[in-house]
């Protein structure tokens, strides 16, 4: 069968999988449309947070964009593993232990403020909306391609599958949805991965065929032929500055990713916390692993099948001529001589290659079977609605639970409540959907964009909520004010409006570095120029560092003590 029926029937029988998971697991109570009735096992648990943190950006994208940086690309690797590190090591147990649905529930309780809990809902949407854009433009690009439709189309489907599941099962649903994508997403990843390093270096594990082969070094040779940097030569795309900066703001943007960082409060208690972060790092690193040998393969195939070629022969690829059809890989014969070749210049340069495709289109570039090929598009659409689904439960859960029940109206039913965070789910999805349609960046870097967001925004909050007593709501909130304008502000003039990296050079991808820091000076700062927090929550937050097991709510802080 050609490669669009494979794909037709992997993702009709996924798509029927989950929305099955999504009916049997629908819930009608807060608990478990927010926390999923806080009973997930912590295996099942590290395999969903690993299926939500492991969005588009890592499947489609990471490794399509270490293949164009090189050693560059490192930083996504660098940034996203040990940002999952540091939080599950430094936040995911104390969260657990503080045992509210939300981020925004920690610091409207840590910082006594409903202030507070309203700037962190608007931190968390500004992050979250980010962030599903990525996972929406990533469900179009597959669908363009393997289904032969539009990207609008493609989104629009992904919208209605996604919406289907978060607004039936909420959390509950989510979680074990996410179960079954990340079985799909890894096996699609790594199976072809495997193919591929089999073909080209007689090794099947591409982790050795990486580390123990000469690809590297031929592929070195190839990029200083076509007058590239050598593809392991570092500091060749982006400033040693800039490289720093983005791996930090990766890194802590991780650890303040809402969306993960919610998933440690559906386990039954903070040693199920603990286990759950261990079994999805290694859940994680089973994809990461393979990733800078898949870049690098990709690589080399893409420059050996396509460069210098003649324009006859390229046409009579059916993958080329397919992906041409969806406008992100280009052909233009510049020079008039019938062939097409890649050069380090763009305005010489006669293949444009969006980076969104590479993970996609290797496996048709390395003449696997049909199959294998649809099973790569069935893992890419498993990432980008998995992550989705998680993102759109923190808009929903910000607004119904942190807004509506807690700032709006606290007599609010269960029922109502879950009604408004169902009716929030579906207003996302219509905005992520613009966003996926008419998106600022490829897949990677809009995700960064979300990355440096909650670096600048949330990791200081939280790290000062939870080792620091003295750090008060003033502090608090001016620090994440401060941290978030400043950023967003950045990422606006120089992403959306053209303006040059005016801040040392530093991209729009890394800026959140620099509003961390200043959040936490900030923070720091009028922390200590303003009164210290009332005594019951400089006594919770000792109590919050203890190495005991503690019920479900360590502590409820009044009404009455909120500003």
């Amino acid at each position: 069968m050609p490669v669009e029926v494979w794909t037709s029937v992997f993702v009709i029988m996924s798509f029927m999988l989950y929305v099955y998971i999504g009916w049997q697991s629908r819930v009608k109570d807060t608990k478990g449309f927010f926390v999923a009735d806080r009973g997930v096992p912590p295996i099942a648990n590290g395999a969903a947070t690993a299926a939500d943190w492991m969005s588009a950006a890592s499947f489609i994208s990471m490794a399509g964009l270490i293949a164009f940086l090189g050693y560059d690309g490192s930083i996504y690797l660098m940034g996203w593993t040990g940002g999952y590190v540091l939080l599950a090591l430094l936040l995911a147990p104390y969260l657990r232990k503080f045992g509210k649905y939300t981020v925004p529930d920690f610091v409207g309780d840590r910082y006594y403020s409903k202030f507070g809990r309203l700037v962190a809902v608007v931190a968390a949407i500004f992050v979250s909306m980010t962030y599903v854009a990525g996972q929406m433009r990533g469900v179009g690009i597959v669908f363009s391609r393997f289904l032969q439709v539009d990207i609008a189309t493609g989104v629009i489907i992904g919208m209605v599958i996604v919406g289907f599941f978060a607004v039936l099962g909420g959390m509950k649903g989510i979680t074990w949805t996410q179960v079954a994508q990340y079985s799909v997403l890894i096996v699609a990843y790594t199976l072809p991965a495997a193919a591929i390093a089999w073909t080209m270096t007689g090794n099947p594990i591409p982790q050795l065929a990486f580390s123990f082969s000469d690809i590297v070094e031929k592929l070195n040779a190839v990029q200083v032929d076509l007058g590239f940097a050598e593809y392991t030569q570092p500091f060749a795309n982006k400033s040693m500055l800039d490289v720093f900066a983005i791996t930090v703001a990766l890194m802590v943007g991780t650890a303040g990713l809402p969306h993960v960082i919610v998933r440690f409060y559906t386990v039954p208690d903070v040693r199920g916390a603990r286990y759950s972060a261990g079994w999805a790092l290694l859940f994680i690193a089973i994809l990461y692993t393979t990733a800078p040998a898949l870049a690098s393969f990709a690589r080399y195939n893409l420059v050996d099948s396509l460069h210098d070629r003649p324009i006859e022969e390229i046409q009579q690829l059916d993958w080329a001529t397919k992906w041409e059809q969806t406008g992100l890989l280009q052909f233009d014969d510049k020079n008039g001589d019938g062939r097409i070749q890649l050069t380090p210049d763009v305005e010489t340069s006669e293949m444009t290659v969006d980076r969104d495709i590479i993970v996609l289109a290797t496996p048709e570039v390395a003449k696997l079977a049909p199959w294998a090929i649809a099973l790569v598009a069935a893992g890419g659409l498993a990432a980008a609605l998995s992550t989705a689904s998680g993102l759109l439960l923190v808009i929903s859960s910000s607004m119904a639970h942190d807004v509506y029940f807690t700032l709006l109206n606290p007599n609010a039913s269960e029922s109502q409540r879950v009604f408004v965070g169902r009716i929030m789910v579906g207003f996302a999805l219509v905005v992520a959907g613009y966003f996926g349609v008419n998106p600022p960046g490829f897949v990677g870097e809009v995700v960064a964009f979300a990355f440096g967001l909650a670096a600048a925004s949330f990791f200081p909050a939280i790290v000062l909520g939870v080792f620091d007593a003295r750090t008060n709501r003033e502090g608090a909130i001016a620090g994440m004010l401060v941290g978030l304008g400043f950023t967003c502000f950045y990422i606006v003039t120089v992403s959306f409006y053209g303006a040059a990296p005016w801040f040392f050079g530093i991209s729009a991808q890394g800026i959140g570095t620099v509003g961390m820091v200043l959040n936490f000076l900030v923070t720091l700062v009028v922390s200590r120029l303003t009164p210290p927090p009332p005594e019951d929550v400089q006594e919770m937050v000792e109590q919050l560092r203890l190495p005991i097991d503690a019920s479900p709510a360590l502590v409820d802080v009044g009404e009455e003590e909120l500003d």
